[in-house]
């Protein structure tokens, strides 16, 4: 690497340039690179791992088990396809029937509060 000193007023900064490389690499052998240093993933953790819901969750979904991320996935296919958000208000999600019985019976949610309404619907695994 080089070095080089610039002068800035009265503080003088020490700056690395690069040095060049003589080897090139390549697209595939960069991809060869990240692959290999990518390590295996085993099963889902946290969000990502499937677990047993409600009835309630479970009938509006028609699974038994399902992750966290899925779950909000498709409760928000459904919002969309039903067109169940407000108009005036695209953060406010208007409730059917259907939807009252996940959210506790609220005719109005925010779309911040789906995740949280909808944790008590997933059963504690130990």
């Amino acid at each position: 690497m080089a070095w080089t000193t610039r002068f800035f007023g009265q503080a003088s900064r020490v700056l690395m340039a690069a040095a060049e490389s003589s080897a090139t690499i390549t697209a595939a052998d960069s991809y060869s690179i990240i692959t290999a240093a990518a390590p295996k993933r085993g099963r889902p953790a946290g969000i990502l791992k499937s677990t047993p819901v409600s009835p309630a969750l479970g009938e509006f979904l028609g699974v038994s088990e399902i992750s966290r991320t899925n779950a909000v996935k498709k409760v928000w296919e459904y919002i969309k396809s039903n067109k169940l958000q407000n108009p005036a208000n695209k953060k406010e999600i208007i409730c059917d029937d259907k939807l009252k019985t996940i959210f506790s019976g609220k005719d109005k949610v925010g779309f911040l509060e789906i995740a949280k309404l909808m944790t008590q619907h997933f059963i504690k695994s130990k």
